[in-house]
Formats: structure tokens, sequence, C-alpha cells
């Protein structure tokens, strides 16, 4: 089995099922109980997870929109005020799933603007705006979530072309490489991130390093960062090299 599935698998075992031991992971995985903790290390790494003495236990995950929607909203909103005005009227701006998006959403009211998205409480929130040309992709409808997935969101990117694109992420790497929490997200992301001329990360400090197993793209694919506090050293370098401008929420751009 390779390691990535073995991951996935942990992570569901431990989601479903609550904490479990290394013993129990081996036997239903049909691995050594080194090999499970080595796994146990890596995903602990990347934030997925906390060991505890002879196992370990799931960190939070990709949560329903609505829980997410009450965490960080002064951090959320400080970030949205400094991503909306780098936008000037007459443009065109792709939205991301996420609560950070959907705050920014709500800065662009009175703007006139085309806005692009594939999240429902976005749509929701700019639906009677009548200065804002508001596109809703198609696709498969993830309630729990409030976002559009699948081969038509991705198809009704292909057609479209956006000024920016404000990006959200379960976490930021070291390295610079945006991360995900859910797998079927990612190739929406991708597609926005090759229809838009800039791209904007939206990130709270909590995404440094926050989680995610699964790589949205590297720094080389971000034009700016918005964060509402010092990013680290390491990640900031990775940042740099690439030619990213790091922007901090309330101060000037740099």
């Amino acid at each position: 089995m390779l390691a990535e599935r073995r991951h996935q698998l942990i992570l569901r075992a431990l989601r479903s099922g609550g904490p479990a031991a290394v013993t129990d992971l081996s036997e239903q995985l049909g691995v050594s109980p080194a090999t499970i903790r080595r796994d146990l290390v890596k995903l602990e790494d990347d934030g997925l997870l906390t060991r505890v003495h002879g196992g370990a236990r799931a960190e939070e995950g990709d949560q329903p929109f609505a829980e997410v929607a009450e965490v960080r909203v002064a951090e959320k909103d400080a970030i949205a005020a400094r991503a909306a005005a780098l936008v000037a009227d007459g443009q065109s701006v792709l939205l991301d799933i996420g609560t950070t998006a959907y705050r920014l959403a709500r800065q662009l009211h009175g703007r006139r603007l085309t806005v692009i998205t594939s999240n429902l409480v976005v749509y929701e929130e700019l639906a009677d705006d009548e200065g804002i040309e508001l596109v809703l992709l198609g696709g498969m409808v993830r309630r729990e979530y409030r976002s559009l997935v699948g081969f038509l969101t991705e198809d009704n990117l292909r057609q479209l072309h956006a000024d920016w694109l404000f990006l959200g992420t379960s976490g930021v790497r070291p390295g610079g490489q945006v991360m995900d929490t859910t797998v079927v997200e990612v190739p929406v992301k991708r597609a926005m991130i090759k229809a838009s001329d800039k791209v904007v990360l939206l990130a709270d400090t909590a995404k440094f390093p926050g989680t995610g197993m699964a790589k949205v793209c590297g720094p080389e694919d971000l034009d700016v960062v918005v964060t509402n506090a010092p990013v680290d050293a390491a990640t900031r370098s990775s940042l740099e090299e690439a030619g990213v401008e790091v922007v901090l929420a309330g101060k000037g751009r740099g």
C-alpha cells in the first residue's frame, strides 16, 4: 500500500472512531507497527494529527462551513479589507470557497465589479447587489461546505478569465507550498489559478503551517499573500525567492 493511501486511511479511522492505538491501526491496515509509527510522525509534522502515548488522535480537519465561519472573524475581516483594496472598479474577481473569501465578498458591496465564484455563501451575499455582475460556476454541490466542485466547475473556469483570484488555503508549508485538506477541491483551485492574471492567497496566522495533505500549488503560482501576522522566516524567504509580495493586513505592502 502506498504511503499516501495509508495516510488517508489513518486519518479516516481517527476522525470516525476517535483516538487509536498503533497496534489497532497496524492490524486495520495490514502493515507493521514501525510503519504506522513513521506514518504518524509524518502526519503530525503536517499538522493533521497529534501523537499520544501508544497511538494518535486527529486534529480538526475540513470542518463544515458553519463551524469555521465563527472562528477568527476579526482576523479574517482585516485580511478581507486589505485584499479588497487591491481591486479597482471595473475589474473581474474570482473568489474561492471558504470563510475568508466570504468575508471579502462582504467588503465588495457597492463596487462596480464582476465576481465569479463557486462559493455559495458568496453568491448569497452578493445576489442582491445590482452593481456587481455575478457569475456562479456550475458543479456538484457540497452542502456542508457551501461550495460547487467537479468537472463542470472546472469546465466553466476554462471558459472564463479574471483579473484577480483570491485563494483560500488550509495551510502554507515553510517551502511556500499551498495545501488543502479536501482533495476534491484541489482541481477547482488549480483551474482558478489558470483562469486568473493575479493570484492572491488569503491566509491568517493559523495557516502557517496549518493543515492539509493535498498540494494546490507552489509559491511560484502566487503573486501576493495577504495575512494578519508576520510570516515565519523560512516561509517568508521561500515566498520572496519566488517573487511573492507579502502584505500585512492593516499595514503597507512589502
